[in-house]
């Protein structure tokens, strides 16, 4: 029997200890600005959970009447989507959010910022802000995508 050529697999155990190790940690270079409200990088390693893009309907598919409130249920609602991969807002390393209206988004600062805080705490993983043309649910104001990563 020959030996299989091509790359392998190996797995290597962690321990205990090694949990705050493969924990998602913020990369900021040096000399580099901190950024407010989000991490220029992140880097983690354990099981990944993704979602879609999560808009703010409630579980009856009914869309809050403002943006605001349509962002507070996408950010709740990501945190239920994390709890059902028995993943934690601390375990965010990505969010990518797409707007309809820029200005929207940048008057409503304070507002969201709280919101933000209120369901995924202090915890600011590398984020992107895109305005779109419009989202595929024509009242839905935001649509965001989340990446976690739980440790091993």
């Amino acid at each position: 029997m020959t030996a299989p050529k091509g790359p392998t697999l190996t797995v290597v155990s962690n321990s205990k200890g090694d949990a705050a190790t493969s924990a998602p940690r913020v990369l900021q270079p040096n000399g580099w600005p901190m950024p407010k409200g989000y991490a220029n990088g992140m880097t983690a390693d354990g099981r990944i959970v993704v979602t879609g893009g999560v808009i703010g309907w409630d579980a009856e598919e009914k869309l809050k009447p403002d943006f605001t409130s349509q962002v507070r249920q996408a950010l709740q609602n990501i945190a239920d989507i994390l709890a059902e991969g028995d993943a934690k807002p601390e375990h965010l390393v990505r969010l990518t959010w797409y707007v309809v209206d820029m200005e929207e988004y940048l008057d409503n600062l304070k507002a969201l910022g709280q919101a933000y805080r209120d369901i995924f705490g202090a915890h600011y993983p590398a984020m992107a802000l895109v305005q779109v043309v419009r989202l595929v649910e024509l009242a839905a104001r935001v649509e965001i995508e989340a990446t976690a990563v739980v440790p091993r």
